[in-house]
């Protein structure tokens, strides 16, 4: 067991990703616990390409589904580790591609009229989402969950430039 904490710790994974994914479908009510977790086992385990992603019907809806239910709970993990002003918000947009890479993108809005700021830009073919393991997919996610926080953290530290109206009154 130590061998297993010492790795842990090399690699910097400090949670269970995919318990957490797992738990945020069942919170926001898309699914009951045992739909997630086998949601998530055929989803981001076994061979590549994924064939529940390349499926003729509604491929584009369930490929930007899958990405969302991915990259959405990340997201919302990073910012609950960074005080965000009031009024401010995050979003996570994809661009579906169905024969090349798909593209998702963290944008973090301040509020009011102040420009907003990109977090993350990801691009991935979402079929070859697939991983060996748990700790391939929980190095994956944390990789993706600390590039959010850090970005989050430099946008939300930065001082706000008033809008022009403002600098007008």
């Amino acid at each position: 067991m130590a061998k297993k904490s010492a790795l842990t710790k090399k690699t910097g994974v400090t949670r269970n990703w995919i318990a957490y994914l797992c738990e945020a479908l069942v919170t926001s009510g898309a699914m009951p616990t045992w739909e997630a977790a086998t949601y998530l086992t055929e989803n981001l385990f076994g061979e590549k390409p994924n064939p529940r992603l390349l499926g003729t019907n509604n491929a584009f809806e369930v490929t930007a589904q899958f990405l969302r239910r991915l990259y959405q709970p990340l997201v919302e993990a990073a910012a609950r580790e960074v005080t965000l002003p009031a009024g401010s918000m995050l979003h996570v947009f994809t661009d579906i591609s169905l024969t090349g890479k798909s593209v998702v993108i963290v944008v973090y809005f301040p509020g009011g009229y102040h420009p907003h700021q990109l977090l993350l830009l990801d691009a991935a073919k979402a079929w070859d989402l697939v991983f060996a393991d748990s700790e391939e997919f929980n190095r994956w996610a944390e990789e993706r969950y600390r590039s959010v926080k850090s970005a989050l953290t430099a946008a939300v530290g930065k001082p706000l430039r008033h809008s022009m109206l403002a600098e007008v009154s």
